[in-house]
């Protein structure tokens, strides 16, 4: 399976703006840098399993919850 890393990136941010949160609130919440993150909702990382985790934990959601319908 291929990744489309835009697709999630999308879906990842209108999860977190239905939480009505801000990317820099969500990234330190989640612990990761807010830099970082901006570029996992561009598409323009290859995000690992470990961060993926992270973002679900902090969206609330499973891991497949977010993966399903890419």
């Amino acid at each position: 399976m291929i990744m489309d890393y835009k697709k999630l990136g999308e879906k990842i941010r209108s999860l977190r703006e239905k939480q009505g949160v801000s990317q820099e609130t969500f990234a330190l919440n989640i612990g990761m840098d807010r830099t970082y993150y901006s570029g996992v909702e561009n598409g323009k990382h290859n995000i690992t399993i470990g961060n993926l985790k992270k973002i679900c934990n902090g969206l609330n959601i499973t891991l497949s919850k977010l993966l399903e319908e890419l």
